[in-house]
């Protein structure tokens, strides 16, 4: 089954936490601090694997996570490294955020690994704190937090000639006829539900990949039918081969058709409309020879002598040859860059670990003039500053004056001589 769109769960590693333990060894009764720091936390990367050509993989498995970092240990022993999650993805890949639908990263083009979530960092021992008034510190650094996000997978696929018309004009049938693709063909009024690639040699080194577009139907820019999910995968195509039925076997009129798919494509894309187009006139063998250039000849009436028209029988092969080598030229002369999405989205600050943590400042009920500090973001801070310190002193002060605590004391009312408290730790408040 081709699947061209996933949504996944995606974790970084969490930093292994700092160890806290003392040298214990004959004849040092009075060890000093020896915990080892933890680990850090797994990434999580993306690649491209060429050998994928769907999302049909991420259909079983939705959450991919890195490996935590390890506790750090006694005697200074650093915790080990949590593993890296690798996820392969199809060449082709737009990684979006799920929450917004902005672009993250196109996985186009792009050979080198690509760093999604970087894993946390081990946090560091006790033997990290000690000071000349602090030296048997019996607190660690707690390793930084995994990230996690939810991602959408969305597959464009990559091609140099892309086969666009309505359904049953013959897409299908002319790939299968000139490359190694094996579409499933047969005479009936639905379309191909699916996107086929096929490889087209032409002999001498000379070849391309060739795209089945599935059949679109007006109103496929608006999302009718299934009509987005087959314009994607026209962005990436260099050359157009507009196919119609030149021969109006369904009863539709080719000029009409051709007027209508060009609207489509240029309501989703008015780039789509500046690739180099061939208008394939095809199912010409149905046809009286006489009726044939008339067929061919309203057709160039009304798109005009600028355009390339080439009458093709796909069941037959006639005229097939000269297409594929009309289409070949065209690919000398067209961008050969392939069409790349822009981040929308800066990775420093999606990947950031920067979690505004609550907390809370009051005025304590029972005792005048005593202020209240507390809340997750307070502790954490108090996890990893040593206040018996000057330096982690100046920390706590710069802290709380950074995060607004302080002007949020002075809205309370708070005085000089006045104390501070927070989670067993009372000071004396001065201007």
């Amino acid at each position: 089954m081709f699947v061209d769109r996933a949504k996944i769960y995606v974790r970084s590693g969490k930093g292994g936490d700092g160890h806290v333990s003392f040298r214990r060894e004959l004849y040092v009764p009075n060890g000093g601090p020896d915990g080892g720091d933890g680990g850090d936390g797994g990434d999580v990367i993306f690649v491209v694997d060429k050998g994928q050509s769907t999302l049909s993989d991420f259909k079983n498995i939705r959450k991919y996570k890195a490996g935590d970092g390890e506790e750090g240990g006694k005697r200074k022993c650093h915790g080990k490294n949590g593993n890296d999650m690798i996820i392969k993805v199809p060449q082709g890949t737009v990684i979006k955020d799920f929450e917004t639908g902005k672009v993250i990263v196109d996985m186009a083009d792009r050979e080198e690994p690509f760093t999604l979530l970087k894993g946390g960092r081990g946090g560091k021992g006790n033997q990290h704190f000690a000071t000349s008034t602090m030296q048997a510190p019996r607190y660690a650094q707690p390793g930084e937090a995994a990230i996690e996000k939810t991602l959408s997978l969305e597959l464009k696929m990559i091609a140099d000639v892309g086969l666009v018309g309505f359904p049953s004009v013959g897409k299908s049938t002319l790939l299968s006829k000139v490359s190694n693709a094996k579409p499933k063909i047969a005479d009936y009024h639905f379309t191909t539900l699916s996107p086929n690639l096929g490889v087209v040699s032409l002999g001498e080194g000379r070849s391309f990949v060739m795209a089945d577009i599935p059949g679109i139907i007006e109103g496929a820019a608006e999302g009718v039918g299934l009509g987005l999910d087959f314009l994607r995968h026209i962005e990436r195509t260099r050359v157009l081969l507009h196919i119609v039925d030149a021969a109006s076997v369904e009863g539709r009129d080719p000029v009409e058709d051709i007027k209508a798919i060009n609207a489509e494509l240029g309501t989703y894309s008015k780039q789509l409309l500046e690739r180099p187009v061939i208008i394939v006139a095809n199912k010409l063998d149905v046809l009286p020879p006489e009726e044939r250039e008339e067929a061919v000849r309203k057709i160039r009436e009304a798109m005009g002598e600028s355009v390339k028209i080439m009458p093709i029988s796909a069941a037959t092969g006639e005229g097939v040859k000269e297409l594929l080598n009309e289409a070949y030229n065209m690919l000398q002369t067209a961008p050969d860059d392939v069409m790349e999405f822009a981040p929308e989205i800066s990775l420093e600050e999606y990947a950031s670990r920067t979690v505004e943590l609550p907390y809370t400042v009051s005025r304590s009920e029972d005792e005048e003039g005593v202020f209240i500090v507390e809340g997750p973001r307070i502790e954490k801070m108090l996890g990893y500053t040593n206040l018996e310190d000057n330096k982690g002193f100046k920390f706590f002060q710069d802290f709380m004056a950074k995060n607004g605590i302080i002007d949020e004391l002075k809205e309370l009312g708070i005085e000089e001589g006045d104390t501070v408290r927070l989670y067993g730790w009372e000071f004396e408040y001065l201007e």
